[in-house]
């Protein structure tokens, strides 16, 4: 599944946007803070509307500012997971992971519970866990509502070097394994070279 995105946005005084044409695997954002880079994957998601262009995955057109159509978020399928974790505080993990689970996914809970290490966790409240284990709980959470495509914004940002090879490994076995379509942004070298088949540079 590919992503097809060419868009514009004007934010105050400010233009932003991006095109590229991606293939399987993981696509980086790559540039310095304030590019632009967590405006593009908003208009992706939809929760950004582009003054102008289009936004295609996997063949399926989402915006088309020419043709009129902006396919709600929802619709969208999008997993998206926040540099906050963005969490529900009243809920237990596994409640968490649970919210939102749609049906037809082919992922098996336990499955994924397994590759991302967070077995031990689904009794604990959210106000407990680390950095680290928030974000794999997030994206749990967001592979287990059904998603397309994933959408990752800085998800390695404030976690240390061994929190960041775990959150590493499980982008690592959705890239590889799961072989679902993701789009990511950093703003580190080192990550982009390491998770990204493609770099987009903004």
């Amino acid at each position: 599944m590919s992503f097809d995105v060419d868009v514009t946005r004007r934010l105050g005084d400010v233009q932003v946007g991006a095109t590229f044409d991606a293939g399987d695997g993981l696509t980086v954002l790559f540039g310095p803070s304030g590019a632009g880079k967590t405006s593009v994957l908003n208009m992706v998601a939809g929760l950004l509307r582009p003054d102008w262009g289009y936004v295609r995955v996997g063949g399926e057109t989402l915006f088309d500012a020419t043709a009129g159509i902006d396919v709600p978020p929802e619709r969208r399928r999008a997993g998206y997971v926040f540099q906050e974790a963005r969490l529900f505080p009243h809920k237990r993990v596994r409640a968490n992971l649970l919210y939102g689970r749609h049906e037809g996914t082919a992922l098996d809970v336990d499955d994924t519970v397994g590759f991302l290490g967070i077995g031990h966790l689904l009794d604990r409240w959210p106000r407990t866990l680390s950095g680290g284990e928030a974000r794999r709980v997030a994206i749990g959470r967001a592979l287990l509502s059904g998603a397309r495509f994933l959408l990752l914004d800085e998800p390695l940002s404030s976690l240390d070097r061994a929190r960041r090879e775990e959150i590493m490994r499980a982008i690592l076995h959705i890239r590889d394994v799961l072989k679902l379509p993701v789009l990511m942004v950093t703003h580190d070298p080192e990550e982009a070279e390491r998770l990204g088949n493609r770099i987009v540079r903004m």
